[in-house]
């Protein structure tokens, strides 16, 4: 039985295109604040040390920018996610790029090695890129890809160097050697920008999308126990929660990579809420959170927030059973 929640705070944001989303934990603590709510005290915390100095120097990894210090930071996330797993704690995680999503997971893995984990990913983008299929080379697509070890080299369009592959190669063993998940172990809620070789990735290993208008159509509640059915052989879950897998025009812009036609704040709380009264959540990660980019104020913190707000509750019955 864990014991509490424990906050983790990891603001870096060198895995991202755009810079901001290190200002994310405190975009979500500042609505709290304005709120009158005490959340931030509640319970404790954790701040893990970036490596964010490293956007003023150049790097010659134009196809994993900044890999070696990305890889150094997701060392130390796994290390205080392990800490806090072995401790009995539940890490509710507060990130600001996505490729902290390869530390998170990796933690896990780390402190149950055995067990078998499955990931929900609410997101807009399938972050499956590697160094070799990039487009742009942020290691904040490549996360999903590091941590099922697939290099997707049927799609390679970029000729990546001897030294960006090593380190490539040292990403996707973080925590203990090997893929951390089956990509059946694998389920998408909200995917609906991605590229052409994520998407024959997608459909060659079998990963499944819960997209916006499907969910809409036959329910949350029927694709929710539907990937939930999916994935019941896994022991544990992690769930990852990208603030772009909600609708930019209707909630805000706050975040690196905005999409259109994306869920609202009340689908992700019910999502989120039936996911966790599953008993199977072992760990929440909150990421991209981007105040710098919102042009309504700081809306995509509070909205953020206001949904943290909902699901904290499930996860301390969760941690009592």
């Amino acid at each position: 039985m864990r014991k509490s929640i424990k906050i983790i705070k990891n603001r870096s944001d060198i895995g991202a295109g755009t810079r901001g989303s290190d200002m994310g934990v405190d975009a979500i603590e500042i609505a709290a604040i304005n709120k009158g709510s005490q959340y931030f005290n509640n319970f404790p915390f954790i701040e893990v040390q970036t490596r964010n100095e490293s956007v003023y120097r150049a790097d010659q990894n134009v196809f994993a920018k900044r890999i070696e210090e990305v890889k150094e930071q997701c060392d130390r996330l796994a290390a205080v996610v392990q800490q806090t797993l072995t401790a009995g704690e539940f890490p509710l995680i507060f990130s600001g790029d996505h490729s902290s999503a390869i530390g998170s997971i990796a933690g896990i893995k780390a402190t149950y090695p055995e067990k078998t984990l499955g990931v929900i990913w609410i997101d807009a983008h399938a972050d499956l890129h590697s160094p070799y299929t990039t487009p742009s080379g942020n290691l904040h697509g490549m996360p999903l890809a590091a941590t099922i070890g697939e290099d997707n080299l049927s799609c390679k369009i970029n000729d990546v160097p001897e030294l960006t592959a090593a380190y490539w190669e040292h990403l996707k063993n973080i925590g203990v050697s090997g893929p951390k998940i089956k990509p059946e172990h694998l389920v998408y809620f909200g995917v609906r920008d991605t590229e052409e070789s994520e998407d024959i990735l997608i459909q060659n290993v079998g990963i499944k999308n819960y997209q916006v208008a499907e969910i809409r159509s036959r329910e949350m509640d029927v694709c929710v126990q539907e990937a939930l059915a999916k994935l019941s052989d896994c022991d544990f879950l992690y769930v990852s929660f990208d603030v772009d897998s909600m609708d930019c025009d209707l909630i805000s812009d706050g975040t690196g990579t905005p999409v259109p036609k994306g869920f609202d704040q009340q689908e992700i709380i019910a999502m989120t809420e039936q996911l966790i009264g599953s008993d199977k959540v072992i760990c929440f990660e909150v990421v991209e959170v981007n105040p710098l980019l919102d042009h309504k104020g700081n809306r995509m913190a509070e909205v953020t927030f206001e949904i943290l707000e909902h699901i904290t509750q499930p996860i301390l019955i969760h941690l009592l059973v």
